[in-house]
């Protein structure tokens, strides 16, 4: 058979069952998650699926109203989908890399532009970065994660983690900050001087500062946000 026929080609390329449980990485671009039950998906990931499944817009009033306010300040902030039944569901986010979290009774915050789907057992909440909203077209906000469960998150190529200690505090560029660990609180900060060095911006940097132990994700990509949406 030559190894550019359409049978090759379709045997290359068919969906292969790797016995990973509930997610599994069908490729390092796309999410397959072996549904029975109910997940929650970024609005939009969704590709391709089979089987009986039906997806809901999360209500306005589903997670209370607390949430409700801070998904309103936060623009179009996290745009969630429901997904409910029993099949194959196939999720991809602009051919960005997608990456599986176990969480065991643990926290971890996430860019809220960078999540890509978890399961209904994590708990999460929208936390916003009051102190850098002013500074940023748009601001920033980010889903802090616990629990235990399956998530799925996303960077533009491959992430890098960088230990954060009490000695050895980390620096980064808000938009290429994917994920920290739960108990780490960032600070921000500007740098006039670095403004032609650190960031895209015009007028002064804008940094994240990591300090204490735990670790921070970023990925070698800015992303610009603008009016709570990245581009």
């Amino acid at each position: 058979m030559s190894q550019y026929s359409l049978a090759e080609f379709v045997s290359k390329t068919s969906e292969k069952d790797r016995g990973e449980g509930f997610f599994e990485l069908e490729s390092s671009r796309m999410l397959e998650v072996n549904l029975s039950g109910m997940v929650w998906t970024k609005m939009g990931s969704m590709i391709a699926y089979d089987g009986m499944i039906k997806f809901t817009r999360e209500g306005m009033l589903e997670h209370g109203i607390g949430k409700l306010l801070k998904k309103t300040l936060s623009g179009e902030g996290v745009r969630l989908t429901k997904a409910e039944g029993n099949g194959h569901l196939y999720l991809a986010d602009n051919g960005k890399k997608v990456t599986i979290l176990d969480l065991r009774n643990e926290s971890i915050f996430v860019n809220g532009n960078d999540l890509l789907a978890f399961q209904d057992s994590v708990k999460w909440d929208i936390k916003m970065m009051r102190k850098i909203t002013g500074m940023m077209a748009g601001g920033l906000f980010n889903i802090k994660l616990e629990g235990t469960g399956l998530i799925a998150i996303t960077t533009h190529y491959d992430p890098l983690t960088l230990k954060v200690t009490p000695e050895e505090p980390v620096i980064t560029d808000p938009n290429a900050t994917v994920a920290w660990s739960g108990h780490l609180m960032p600070e921000f900060r500007t740098d006039v001087s670095l403004k032609s060095f650190f960031g895209r911006g015009s007028g002064e940097s804008i940094q994240m500062e990591f300090k204490g132990d735990g670790f921070v994700v970023v990925q070698p990509f800015e992303e610009v946000y603008l009016q709570g949406k990245a581009q």
